[in-house]
């Protein structure tokens, strides 16, 4: 039988191996998310196509793919791949599977998109909010009469895999669930305007609040909220 890696093949039984090595190279489809209507996108991605057009533009200078190949990930169908994975909270393959890429491909563009919303984090995300403090104050006191409120205060728990290292215990909270306990805060109409996302799940809400830069700067009159 001769080799079927030659250039000059002869028999036919390398002929056919041959063949079964050199498989034909083909692309995935890969549709413009946005050419779908409203429900199919709230559906999958939690936004409708107004608000992806708004984050794409947004992002666009940061995630989009500065290269001369034709089958490159296009600015939306980046922002869609970690919008799915962020309202799913499910596996990197079935996003893949999902939107027809490649897990790698994935996990490129959910850190891509994720590292360029932390850039603008500061730009949307602040206390006491950007509208006037008299405007956010009769706010809260047209939902309970409860006057002089800039802000609704709460922790949650975010459930994570079960840590390695020596620290393991410290995320394992009241409920014996290894979470991060995040701390936001919100004006009236639940828009958040403050976040403290980076302690573990042991630790209370109380020691959390206390150790914010937020604290602080209300314990030094830093902030004006009259």
């Amino acid at each position: 039988m001769a080799c079927p890696f030659i250039d000059e093949v002869v028999d036919e039984g390398a002929i056919v191996l041959r063949r079964a090595f050199q498989g034909e190279r083909t692309f995935r489809d890969r549709s413009d998310p946005l050419a779908f209507n409203d429900s199919y996108l709230y559906e999958r991605y939690r936004f409708s196509r107004d608000g992806i057009a708004y984050i794409c533009r947004l992002l666009n200078p940061y995630i989009a793919n500065n290269t001369r190949r034709n089958r490159a990930l296009t600015v939306p169908q980046t922002v869609c791949i970690a919008l799915r994975f962020f309202a799913s909270g499910t596996f990197l393959y079935t996003v893949g599977d999902a939107e027809n890429i490649s897990k790698a491909s994935v996990c490129r563009s959910v850190r891509t998109v994720y590292l360029s919303l932390k850039r603008l984090l500061n730009v949307f995300v602040t206390f006491p909010g950007h509208k006037a403090i008299r405007t956010i104050k009769h706010a809260f006191y047209g939902i309970a009469g409860f006057p002089n409120v800039i802000g609704a205060l709460d922790c949650t728990h975010v459930r994570i895999k079960c840590p390695s290292g020596p620290h393991e215990a410290d995320f394992v909270n009241r409920k014996s669930v290894h979470s991060i306990n995040v701390q936001m805060i919100s004006d009236a109409d639940c828009i958040i305007t403050n976040v403290e996302a980076k302690w573990p799940g042991s630790v209370h809400d109380s020691r959390i609040f206390r150790a914010s830069s937020l604290y602080q700067q209300l314990a030094r009159g830093m902030l004006v909220i009259t």
